[in-house]
């Protein structure tokens, strides 16, 4: 049994990795970090173009009519490289329509999100970090009224999937201009949030599943969070051989090769955890909304440590603005964040596995 990514997963995953060595330089990236609004809209254009935008749409649609596993491993790319963008809410919000029944709805937008020509993203969390679809409040009608907090890019959409009370999710199209959208302060300059007010705010039923669209979220910000802690890792010994200190390399020293060799340890067995909870979401069903709260818990967690660890092993460097290592450790804390903490899906492993109830 072959326990590794298909070649054409491999394949896809170095052209996608070719792409942002070829066009996200360190300048380019702290650019866009400090930028407005958080979002290259040349880079978005080239993103749609090859083809990464709409791997899970249909090929009727403008897609490829691949699967999660797929997207994770470009989401592992991503998030090597702290690609900026609303890449996330996009998948998102494309998952959500392709899910429901109706074709009109799909016919308008799908082809639009794969091009990157039209920009989605999804409205589920509120006040008191209500993020799961149980702790919705948003009431479901025709015309929404209330607030959605830490919403992707939202000034910049042109759907948005909300999560309304009851687990269900309602479609707003053009939010803006029916919302009152205002800019949350954040620290993850590659990926903007903003607040979300509905004022009778006109909306469209989707008949998807809430919850898998939070599944697909978890493992789509684990495999980020796994291509950003190996990034840290590779930063470090970059570093850690380069620099030197006493007229030697400090990779010589043997406190930070242990500290190092300790933290790539810590990673990279991790890998097979998201591979699995991307090939549960499409094939079984069973195990997928546990293992991709049980992926998102454990590689958010991982990637904040490496980005700690390779804070250290940099020194006074890490802390300035030029050297880019800041910005993974500021992704680091959105994708621990985002969904809610860690403690929260650790505590939905424990009761879909029964842990709870046994003890």
């Amino acid at each position: 049994m072959n326990f590794d990514l298909s070649e054409e997963q491999t394949a896809l995953q170095d052209s996608v990795g070719r792409f942002f060595q070829a066009e996200l330089d360190q300048t380019r990236l702290l650019k866009i970090f400090d930028s407005d609004d958080g979002h290259d809209a040349q880079l978005w254009k080239a993103l749609g173009d090859l083809g990464v935008l709409g791997l899970m749409i249909d090929e009727r649609y403008g897609g490829t009519g691949l699967e999660m596993l797929d997207a994770a491993a470009v989401a592992e790319v991503l998030g090597y490289h702290a690609a900026p963008g609303p890449h996330l809410g996009q998948v998102l919000a494309a998952l959500a329509i392709a899910q429901c029944d109706d074709d009109a709805l799909k016919e308008r937008w799908l082809p639009r999100l794969a091009s990157g020509e039209s920009i989605g993203t999804v409205a589920l969390a509120e006040a008191g970090n209500a993020w799961q679809p149980n702790e919705w409040t948003l009431i479901k009608s025709s015309t929404l009224s209330g607030s959605k907090r830490n919403v992707l890019y939202a000034q910049h959409a042109d759907i948005m999937v909300v999560g309304v009370a009851g687990g269900q999710l309602m479609l707003v199209e053009h939010p803006g201009e029916s919302a009152e959208i205002s800019e949350l302060p954040g620290l993850d300059g590659t990926r903007r949030i903003d607040h979300v007010v509905f004022n009778d705010t006109p909306a469209v039923a989707l008949n998807g599943s809430a919850g898998k669209l939070r599944d697909a979220a978890c493992v789509l910000l684990a495999a980020d969070a796994f291509g950003g802690a190996r990034r840290c890792v590779d930063m470090a010994v970059d570093y850690a051989l380069t620099r030197e200190q006493f007229g030697q390399v400090i990779g010589a020293f043997q406190a930070l090769k242990h500290q190092l060799a300790n933290v790539a340890a810590d990673i990279e067995p991790a890998r097979g955890l998201y591979w699995y909870a991307a090939h549960a979401f499409d094939a079984v069903p069973e195990d997928a909304e546990r293992m991709a709260a049980l992926a998102k818990a454990h590689l958010a967690e991982r990637f904040l440590n490496a980005a700690r660890e390779a804070t250290q092993a940099h020194g006074g460097i890490a802390y300035t603005w030029e050297y880019p290592l800041h910005v993974w450790l500021k992704r680091a804390v959105f994708d621990r964040m985002y969904l809610g903490e860690t403690s929260v899906h650790r505590a939905r492993v424990a009761q879909l596995s029964s842990w709870a109830e046994a003890s």
